[in-house]
């Protein structure tokens, strides 16, 4: 019995040590948008090196994060014997790296609204790539809501 309990508990500080890294990477895509803002403000005369420094360091974050969600994918799937979690985690993981992808492509977008605001194709390219990221978020927050559900249930 005490074995089950403290594998259960495992599981909850896992869960738990999931959603702090999911909050870091909230906070890594708030400073790369303040980035990527400042980084506007200053065009014409964009200071590339500057922003490109910044997307490498948030790169360098975002997979710090991702390795250790893997770490915790992976022991929810073997010891902790909890392959729902293991799926959530997996889909998650997709779809961060799909909104990664989109807040990229959007931020060069947006640098093409500003830098030729006469070309429509610009702007609706911008608002393609937003309708995107919002399902994409919305995939995300779905399968959190779910994660959330199914870890809350006791085995």
């Amino acid at each position: 019995m005490s074995q089950s309990v403290n594998l259960e508990e495992d599981t909850q500080a896992l869960v738990r040590h999931f959603y702090a890294l999911q909050r870091e990477r909230v906070e890594a895509y708030h400073l790369f948008e303040e980035g990527f803002q400042a980084y506007l403000r200053n065009g014409p005369d964009y200071d590339f090196p500057r922003y490109r420094q910044l997307v490498h360091e948030i790169t360098l974050a975002f997979s710090g994060i991702s390795r250790e969600i893997l770490q915790i994918k992976e022991q929810l799937e073997g010891s902790h014997g909890r392959p729902d979690l293991a799926q959530h985690l997996g889909r998650i993981q997709e779809k961060e790296k799909e909104k990664l992808q989109l807040t990229a492509q959007i931020q060069l977008a947006r640098q093409n609204v500003q830098d030729h605001p006469e070309v429509e194709a610009h702007a609706q390219e911008v608002r393609e790539l937003k309708h995107k990221l919002i399902q994409t978020i919305e995939a995300i927050s779905e399968t959190l809501q779910d994660f959330k559900y199914d870890s809350e249930e006791t085995g």
